[in-house]
């Protein structure tokens, strides 16, 4: 029995409808003349069975899990919907509930010992709380050098915080393994999420330990990759949120008109301020940029800063700031600037041995979005 939808609406969100009717037919999808079909759970679990990996394991758990995951949270199981949750899937893990990282007992004594030089506790006293035992009977040390997948290091991390003195002090008290699960979703979102959204499986569990779980790191990897409305016309954009922050893409944009109409020299990130820092925080670029501008824009310092602040939501692209200085910056250029853009981010993990970007990241999932696509239209 398919999961209970919640109460909000379903939406397609990868596109507005007159794009996607273009987008429609541009691709042989169906098209837009009369009542759009309502596909039953079955044949929706079915179209994910034929665009799964052929020789992957358990591709009925995997087509009913995704299909949950859409019809939880209420989102429209379209073939883009599917395609985009399943193109994150194959470039984060290949499809692999809990993927291995390699090299990770290094890496993970290197951010121990890292954190430890920030505290100047002596290498010594880091080696002495290493050879505690843990609840499992093998020390710390022995545990340290068989982690495989960040599932093992997230319950070390867990164990050592709650059971050394040391390691509250370490690592503040706050697990730093940061992403899990098949899509490699954040765990901070993920917490978030769950505080203001029901969980639609029973669990005894916490969310992170879900996040580790197919069903969970599914659940939660769609949520932030499709479950917040945008104007963006091409998939793309949504990919590269899902690496750099929700709406960094449109953001991105915005601070590039903001350089064309303020002369200043700014990052293009997508990040606006420090969100959530408070009203007291320190400007950052970007908002000393649109404080230059604030004569011709008419808009004081704090009303530049309480706009800035709604920049992870739909409300900032509705705004008059927003607004206007694309205004000023387009009649600088002479044409229409973009409304969205790559943001220019380079990608910083221990995981990472190469160097990477969030454009090198969106046009991956991309390549992998639209050979999903060319398959559902195939015979």
């Amino acid at each position: 029995m398919p999961l209970p939808t919640t109460h909000r609406p379903r939406r397609d969100t990868l596109a507005r409808a007159g794009f996607g009717c273009v987008l429609g037919a541009i691709l042989g999808l169906a098209g837009c003349s009369g009542p759009k079909a309502v596909r039953s759970p079955a044949e929706v679990r079915a179209q994910i069975l034929r665009l799964l990996p052929a020789g992957l394991a358990d591709r009925k758990g995997w087509s009913s899990d995704l299909y949950a995951a859409l019809a939880s949270l209420g989102v429209e199981p379209t073939t883009r919907n599917l395609c985009a949750a399943l193109a994150i899937t194959e470039q984060e893990s290949g499809f692999r509930v809990d993927p291995a990282v390699p090299g990770l007992p290094k890496i993970a004594l290197a951010e121990i010992e890292r954190r430890a030089a920030q505290h100047a506790i002596p290498a010594f006293v880091v080696r002495g709380a290493l050879l505690i035992s843990s609840p499992d009977g093998r020390s710390y040390e022995q545990r340290l050098a068989t982690v495989r997948t960040e599932q093992d290091l997230s319950h070390l991390y867990d164990d050592f915080i709650g059971s050394v003195p040391l390691g509250r002090r370490l690592l503040g008290g706050a697990n730093p393994v940061r992403t899990g699960g098949p899509m490699q979703v954040s765990i901070a979102f993920a917490e978030q999420y769950a505080r203001a959204h029901d969980y639609p499986y029973p669990t005894q569990s916490t969310i992170r330990h879900e996040v580790f779980t197919r069903r969970g790191g599914l659940y939660y990897g769609v949520a932030h990759l499709l479950d917040y409305p945008t104007s963006y016309q091409k998939a793309l954009y949504r990919f590269a949120d899902y690496n750099a922050g929700f709406y960094a893409s449109r953001n991105a944009a915005f601070q590039q008109a903001l350089q064309l109409a303020s002369g200043i020299h700014i990052p293009i990130d997508g990040d606006l301020v420090a969100y959530g820092s408070g009203s007291d925080s320190a400007p950052g670029a970007t908002e000393m940029a649109v404080r230059s501008l604030a004569g011709p824009l008419q808009v004081t310092p704090a009303q530049i800063h309480r706009v800035l602040q709604t920049g992870e939501t739909e409300k900032f692209e509705h705004s008059r700031l927003y607004e206007a200085v694309f205004a000023l910056a387009e009649q600088q250029a002479h044409h229409r600037l973009p409304r969205a853009i790559l943001p220019r981010i380079t990608l910083d993990s221990p995981k990472i041995t190469r160097k990477l970007t969030t454009q090198w990241f969106a046009n991956a999932v991309d390549g992998r979005y639209r050979r999903c696509l060319a398959k559902a239209s195939g015979p």
